[in-house]
């Protein structure tokens, strides 16, 4: 699964890597949880656009936005199956950006996060589904990063890990007009381990209300 992650990166040097557009502004984030907004590209038939969204997606068909806290994650294997994320996959398609993502090992009686990035420290993208969720007034854009089985960097501490799209990828991934399940995905494999590291970063993770550029500083140097 993915549970956190970060995106702390220039919003102008993001808009270059990944060739949209966005008017608006975005915080330096080391601590993203779920139901928290996050930054998603999608492509409008005119070109990619930034949208922010919230995390954890809401159905069209959902009677509470709550939901969307049990829906942060979608499958790999059943995203085409679930009625959740069926129609998303097939019209509502994103790139969710991040520059690292944390998952939990345990050791001993505690477990230990770790973090897992690039090691050319670049930014990169979550293969991500949205929705858009119109009820009682309130309109709300939401998302789900998609995970798949873990590469052998991640299957050291987890069995999943989100689904990371390379950059040759993203155009066919925005493209609306393709809509074939199963070719969409062969897209939604385990990415490359040589090119991520990975090291044990402070519990102060844990909570969602820390944030700052010391939850990213491996342990062995604090």
């Amino acid at each position: 699964m993915c549970g956190r992650f970060s995106l702390f990166e220039d919003i102008s040097s993001l808009e270059d890597q990944f060739k949209f557009d966005f008017r608006d502004e975005i915080e330096m984030r080391y601590n993203i949880a779920p139901g928290q907004e996050i930054l998603a590209v999608i492509d409008n038939d005119e070109g990619r656009i930034g949208k922010k969204m919230r995390w954890g997606l809401i159905p069209f068909w959902a009677d509470d936005e709550k939901i969307g806290y049990r829906m942060i994650n979608a499958r790999a294997e059943t995203v085409d199956e679930k009625a959740s994320f069926k129609d998303a996959l097939k019209q509502r398609r994103c790139l969710i950006l991040t520059d690292g993502f944390y998952e939990w090992k345990k050791e001993g009686k505690h477990k230990q996060p770790y973090r897992f990035a690039m090691k050319d420290k670049k930014p990169f993208a979550f293969a991500g589904v949205w929705e858009n969720w119109n009820k009682d007034g309130k309109d709300i854009a939401s998302c789900t990063i998609i995970t798949t089985s873990a590469n052998e960097i991640v299957g050291k501490i987890h069995d999943r890990m989100p689904v990371i799209l390379p950059k040759e990828k993203f155009e066919v991934w925005l493209d609306r007009s393709l809509n074939q399940a199963s070719d969409l995905k062969k897209l939604l494999v385990p990415y490359e381990g040589s090119f991520m590291e990975v090291y044990p970063v402070s519990t102060a993770i844990n909570s969602a209300k820390n944030e700052g550029k010391e939850l990213i500083v491996p342990l062995n140097s604090l």
